[in-house]
């Protein structure tokens, strides 16, 4: 009996620790990259605003090509929807919408369905460095609740941050080649 219950002590004191550290890790995380792409900034903004075109360069867009799509309104304004629907656990299923549209900057909302539901901010901009060159800046934020925020222990900066990279290398390919 003793054998037991030093087996359950040790089995609640695996629990707690990991829920007491989740009381003291932040919840909130941001995430941004930026990239300087030779075309001037109206065109790539023009490019950028469509939430279509994120396809082309996105690297969650193309983890599934057989992943299901679907629109609802007006691209490039506020209130357009892209919802997705993958049987590929990596994709999940969501949707994206753009929440506000100003010279240079877009703004989403990214509503998570599957496999874990979650909501971000994420938002593009473009910034004129010279004519003929332009920063994109590409970023994202969200907030996980306890005790989810123990995966913030994982390095989010790193995780998210390539993604985001490599989208924004393969928007620097697509814009420059045109």
């Amino acid at each position: 009996m003793k054998i037991i219950k030093r087996i359950l002590l040790v089995i609640a004191i695996l629990i707690a620790i990991p829920l007491i550290v989740a009381l003291f890790i932040r919840k909130d995380y941001t995430v941004e990259r930026e990239v300087n792409i030779n075309k001037p900034a109206g065109e790539v903004f023009d490019y950028v605003k469509y939430l279509k075109n994120q396809d082309t360069y996105s690297v969650w867009a193309k983890i599934d090509p057989a992943m299901k799509k679907d629109y609802q309104g007006t691209d490039a304004t506020p209130g357009f929807v892209y919802r997705w629907d993958s049987q590929n656990k990596d994709a999940g299923k969501g949707e994206q919408e753009i929440k506000k549209v100003v010279p240079g900057q877009v703004n989403y909302e990214i509503r998570f369905i599957k496999p874990f539901p979650g909501k971000a901010s994420a938002f593009m901009s473009t910034t004129p460095v010279s004519g003929s060159q332009t920063t994109v800046k590409w970023g994202f934020s969200s907030r996980m609740a306890y005790p989810m925020n123990l995966m913030l222990l994982m390095n989010m900066e790193d995780m998210i941050g390539k993604d985001l990279q490599t989208g924004l290398n393969n928007l620097k390919a697509l814009l420059e080649k045109q």
